[in-house]
């Protein structure tokens, strides 16, 4: 589930979506031995992140919104904190340090993973992963605004424009909108509007933090799990029961999709680059259609599957850069 490129050792966010490119890690081995060929690696991070939100769905079904939020980002934490056990890292310190990860863990992991939950209980998991695909088209929206070094150019108020269009398409606006749930629809959007958000407060306030990128992540994720068992045991009465198979899709979710998937999302940066490592954004929406009608049934209509392909193409045009002479 991207915003404006992000500055080198901020906190990646942990995404149901997908989030926002990492930063750049140390420069690495172009091929390592005993890894698995970059381009598995990269179907299986689109396979992982797209079906995030088939997990979510899952997940709805036995728990409240915020307890199925409060799952994925604890055990996202602990997978994180395992790989940080075993590179012997330390997290980061600081009070300046942690207070910014408390705002960061708001708006990156809190307040979307809480959205998303409560979006699909009235939404397909199809159309809360397009509604994710929006986010390329807020940040830029948002960066030309906030950030001075985005500067407008016709090219990305193009991709802004098609990418609104492809909106309307998926929302059928022509037909008054309607079949689609007003409020969880809403929601989605909101939730995607979070990650630029958070990755323009990430990029003022914590760029050039010491500490690798998984420890200030594990950091994030654990401040966000005490956010969410705080609201969680104010809003929500404790689960009477734990059913198969929303726990384990709820495990899955944090452990995999917002845990592990980073790692690989790291390795892919220093293999083969962000630019072409980001592009596993443009396949999530699309995994996430398809599982939503082969494994959960959800009905699609054509404009659905259109809209979405409207929709990325904006989001792409907003992320090109004009090619400068050698």
């Amino acid at each position: 589930m991207s915003a404006p490129t992000t500055p080198r050792r901020a906190p990646t966010p942990t995404p149901t979506t997908p989030p926002p490119p990492p930063p750049t890690p140390p420069p690495g081995p172009k091929n390592g031995a005993g890894t698995l060929d970059w381009r598995l690696r990269f179907a299986l991070l689109s396979v992982v992140w797209g079906f995030s939100f088939l997990l979510i769905k899952v997940g709805t079904e036995a728990f409240a919104p915020f307890q199925v939020a409060l799952g994925r980002v604890f055990f996202g934490a602990l997978a994180l904190l395992a790989v940080l056990l075993v590179r012997r890292e330390r997290l980061p310190r600081g009070r300046r340090t942690w207070g910014h990860l408390t705002v960061a863990a708001l708006l990156l992991n809190t307040a979307p993973f809480s959205l998303f939950a409560y979006a699909e209980q009235t939404i397909p998991s199809s159309l809360a992963g397009i509604c994710n695909a929006s986010s390329p088209l807020w940040g830029m929206a948002l960066s030309l605004v906030a950030l001075s070094e985005d500067r407008p150019t016709r090219r990305r108020f193009a991709g802004l424009g098609l990418g609104f269009l492809g909106v309307l398409t998926v929302l059928g606006a022509w037909q008054g909108f309607a079949g689609i749930d007003g409020k969880g629809t809403a929601l989605a959007l909101l939730a995607s509007l979070c990650y630029p958000i958070g990755w323009i407060y990430v990029r003022r306030t914590l760029a050039g933090t010491p500490g690798s990128p998984v420890a200030l992540t594990g950091a994030q994720l654990m401040v966000s799990t005490l956010q969410l068992a705080a609201v969680s045991a104010l809003f929500t009465p404790a689960p009477a029961a734990f059913p198969l198979w929303p726990t384990l899709a709820v495990a899955a979710l944090g452990a995999l999709g917002t845990g592990m998937a980073l790692q690989m999302q790291y390795g892919l940066v220093t293999e083969i680059g962000p630019t072409t490592a980001q592009m596993v954004t443009y396949f999530i929406p699309v995994i996430a259609t398809a599982a939503g009608v082969l494994v959960l049934g959800e009905q699609l209509h054509w404009n659905t599957p259109v809209g979405a392909a409207v929709v990325l193409a904006g989001a792409a045009l907003t992320q090109s850069r004009p090619r400068r002479a050698a």
